[in-house]
């Protein structure tokens, strides 16, 4: 015959089933192995259009088929990018809320803006989207067709000509402090509210001169409404054998290198970041998807969660250090 329980027993054991009760119901989706269970919103801190644009919507519908939830691209332009990138700082680390952010928003903003409403540890590094180096352009009314020709008529026009950039303190507004300083140059800062309207005056001949990853001026590229001068990067693209690095085109040593990736809120489970980690890395491996990124001008890299997150801690060092050492401000 069972002895009956005596009531300290009774109650530590009451306690433990309500416990285990409480928590089973509060467990994460993920936990339950449900996760997603609802669309998911991929925030682009930038217009429809622009590089970071394309590269979320190379991943978008596949991730939906991954995932067996809807990826929805949410763009959320202006402010330098962080009216996006403070959306996703604040929202509830779930899985459900996350970004497709452009490098030099993530790595330049924190030096350039004093009050800015979100921090690089307000993130955790998910999946590499693509690595893309930047591609010099100019219009088509510009009277030169490489490199050393432009810096030669850039100088014998000093203060006359604009470059555009995708936003105050966006890596081709530094591409363009930069140039200036490494070929003596007098160029004009013109800032614009992400890669797509600064491509459109471009095209137009509204402005002279723009530095962009490939992927937002690849088809103006092809199509002849701009003319590509270089390709800031150690190697060509295979994409366009045709475009000289800077180095060939007779300016070594200045390179750019812009990325575009997905990132979570900080504190999100890992098990999501690690669903979401896998679910791009299948993508970026489809045929049709390296066929698009070649296409683009970009670089796909099969990178795990913790290697993504290492490289974009190491940027925010790195792009920190340049804008300090180069005195650059966000009124450039």
């Amino acid at each position: 015959m069972k002895r009956p329980l005596k009531r300290r027993s009774f109650v530590a054991l009451a306690t433990a089933t309500t416990a285990t009760t409480a928590l089973a119901a509060s467990a994460p989706a993920f936990a339950q192995g449900t996760y997603p269970d609802k669309p998911i919103t991929m925030v682009v801190p930038a217009p429809p259009g622009g590089g970071t644009d394309l590269v979320a919507r190379l991943y978008s519908d596949l991730l939906s088929q991954e995932l067996g939830v809807q990826v929805l691209v949410d763009n959320r332009g202006g402010g330098n990018g962080n009216i996006g990138t403070a959306i996703v700082a604040r929202a509830k680390p779930d899985g459900y809320t996350i970004l497709m952010q452009y490098s030099a928003y993530h790595s330049a903003n924190p030096a350039l803006i004093k009050d800015l409403n979100w921090k690089p540890d307000d993130f955790v590094g998910v999946a590499m989207g693509a690595m893309a180096p930047h591609v010099i352009v100019v219009a088509k009314k510009v009277p030169v067709d490489d490199l050393k020709s432009f810096i030669a008529y850039a100088k014998a026009n000093p203060g006359k000509l604009n470059y555009a950039s995708v936003g105050a303190g966006s890596v081709p507004h530094l591409g363009g402090v930069l140039l200036n300083k490494a070929a003596g140059l007098d160029m004009v800062h013109v800032p614009y509210k992400g890669s797509g309207p600064a491509t459109a005056d471009i095209v137009a001949g509204q402005v002279e001169v723009l530095i962009v990853t490939p992927p937002a001026v690849s088809g103006h590229i092809r199509n002849g409404n701009v003319k590509a001068l270089a390709l800031a990067s150690e190697s060509r693209l295979p994409s366009f054998p045709e475009i000289p690095t800077t180095a060939e085109a007779g300016l070594p040593g200045f390179i750019l290198d812009g990325w575009f990736a997905l990132f979570a809120p900080a504190g999100t489970p890992q098990p999501i970041v690690d669903k979401l980690n896998a679910a791009m890395r299948k993508v970026g491996k489809m045929e049709a998807v390296v066929a698009r990124a070649n296409q683009l001008g970009t670089v796909l890299k099969d990178w795990p969660a913790a290697q993504m997150d290492s490289f974009a801690k190491g940027e925010v060092e790195t792009w920190g250090k340049v804008i300090r050492d180069n005195k650059i401000t966000i009124a450039q």
